[in-house]
């Protein structure tokens, strides 16, 4: 039995047994029918009188959180474990976080309140998912074996998995990459942290479209950058307002975060000039693009880069699951180093059995079948969506790719995008503002995705919606 016990002060000896005791009973550190140490042992452990112990033992026993059988020792009783352990006070602590560090959930969350019409933005439809198949991918790597046991993989990710994902982004996006080039990652978010560590010193200017992602703001200006807004017209980020100073520009361009619109092949070479001719880094974030609903997408900056200026960020949480945890990095091979660098040191390296079942997964077509099979169905979605937004005064922003939608409020709306998902959310259905996602001056909309949207839910749910919005 382990047992901590206080014993700095000379006198309460017996009380200070009788607690601890107590406390290792009712927290289940001793099972019922557990014999305990005899109150000589006990004693002797301690180095404490045997009439202390011997005491507790009796006050113990009056409780009824032990017995004592004759010839056999002292037990522990099933009292114990139906007894709360006593309540522990608890301070809030002297030490304090840097400014900046303040967890809120975020709206995509797995711990939020279920709710009845889902349009959180960002969710696929877990549904989808071929978990059979997964499993038996997963569970033959798991046997196959990935680096010899007790030793640690590469912070670049397992070579097979780096290969597949390579050829897998220059099939379907264009990226020009080996597999040297690619960076196994957690996610996309740890592909942005690794990329502000490399590249970003406290002060340094990135430039980030407005509205944009939340949580590549957060993250370089807790890196220390200054994040300047950059404001996004219908052809995506205004390439002339970007800071001549921006160390780096953030942009997601195959489907503008929240808006929609792709950047537009005029604005994709001006970016690429502008990061040419003031030494910027370009972070190229294709979170969704693989859900298409129209024709094939314009080519990537990566593949428009002749400078090595363009870092590509891909995620497999919009595609497949956010559970699985895996995303990539396509650097350029100037940060090559450095980036391995930062991921042996904040994180080591993923799961390897999960790159290789992901490997195999790609390799064998079953994740283009499953982006085939998961398009036409959010295809289907977007079209239901769009047909029941069309009896609301809302305007959507046009969008061909992805798992969300976003439609402007009229000017004379009877209540704002805040006040309009908060009366949302007492009726049980999940969507977000606009405004969320802005810094600067912008039209007042909401965020609907489709991928946690049940089929059948979306007609009723914009309904409801509808009856908040109309006067």
């Amino acid at each position: 039995m382990d047992l901590v016990v206080d014993l700095s002060e000379r006198t309460g000896r017996t009380d200070a047994i009788y607690r601890a005791l107590r406390t290792a009973l009712t927290a289940g550190r001793v099972r019922s029918g557990e014999r305990l140490p005899s109150t000589r042992e006990l004693a002797r452990d301690l180095g404490v009188s045997r009439a202390s112990v011997t005491t507790a033992y009796e006050r113990l026993a009056a409780e009824g959180f032990l017995e004592t059988r004759a010839g056999a020792g002292t037990f522990a009783t099933a009292a114990a474990r139906d007894t709360p352990p006593p309540p522990r006070r608890r301070t809030p602590g002297a030490l304090r976080p840097r400014a900046g560090w303040r967890w809120t959930a975020h709206p995509t969350s797995g711990d939020l309140p279920a709710v009845t019409y889902n349009f959180r933005a960002g969710i696929p439809d877990a549904s989808l998912f071929p978990y059979d198949t997964w499993r038996r991918l997963l569970a033959a790597e798991s046997r196959a074996g990935g680096p010899p046991a007790g030793t640690y993989a590469g912070p670049a990710g397992l070579p097979r998995f780096r290969a597949a994902v390579a050829r897998y982004v220059a099939g379907s996006r264009g990226v020009h990459a080996g597999p040297d080039d690619v960076i196994a990652t957690t996610g996309a978010q740890q592909g942005l942290d690794l990329v502000a560590r490399v590249l970003l010193q406290p002060g340094d200017v990135v430039a980030m479209e407005d509205p944009g992602y939340p949580e590549a703001r957060d993250l370089f200006a807790l890196h220390g950058a200054q994040v300047v807004p950059v404001p996004v017209d219908d052809e995506g980020l205004v390439v002339a307002d970007i800071p001549e100073r921006a160390r780096l520009v953030y942009t997601t361009p195959s489907h503008q975060f929240p808006l929609g619109m792709p950047l537009s092949l005029p604005r994709r070479r001006a970016l690429l000039a502008h990061a040419a001719r003031h030494g910027a880094a370009v972070v190229e974030d294709d979170y969704d693009s693989e859900f298409r609903r129209a024709r094939r997408p314009l080519e990537s900056l990566q593949a428009l880069d002749r400078e090595g200026r363009v870092i590509y960020v891909g995620t497999f949480s919009k595609s497949l699951l956010p559970g699985l945890r895996a995303g990539y990095l396509v650097a350029p091979s100037s940060l090559r180093d450095a980036l391995l660098a930062a991921r042996q040191l904040t994180d080591g390296h993923g799961a390897v059995h999960v790159q290789a079942a992901l490997a195999r997964f790609i390799d064998d077509g079953l994740l283009a079948r499953h982006v085939r099979r998961a398009s036409a169905r959010y295809a289907e979605r977007h079209e239901i969506l769009l047909d029941a937004l069309a009896a609301l005064p809302v305007e959507p922003v046009p969008s061909a790719a992805g798992l969300h939608l976003t439609a402007y409020l009229p000017g004379d709306a009877p209540v704002g995008s805040a006040e309009l998902v908060a009366r949302a959310r007492r009726r049980s259905i999940a969507c977000e503002s606009l405004g969320a996602f802005a810094v600067g001056p912008h039209r007042d909309g909401i965020v609907l995705g489709i991928g946690g949207a049940v089929t059948g839910s979306i007609r009723p749910g914009i309904q409801v919606l509808g009856s908040l919005l109309l006067p």
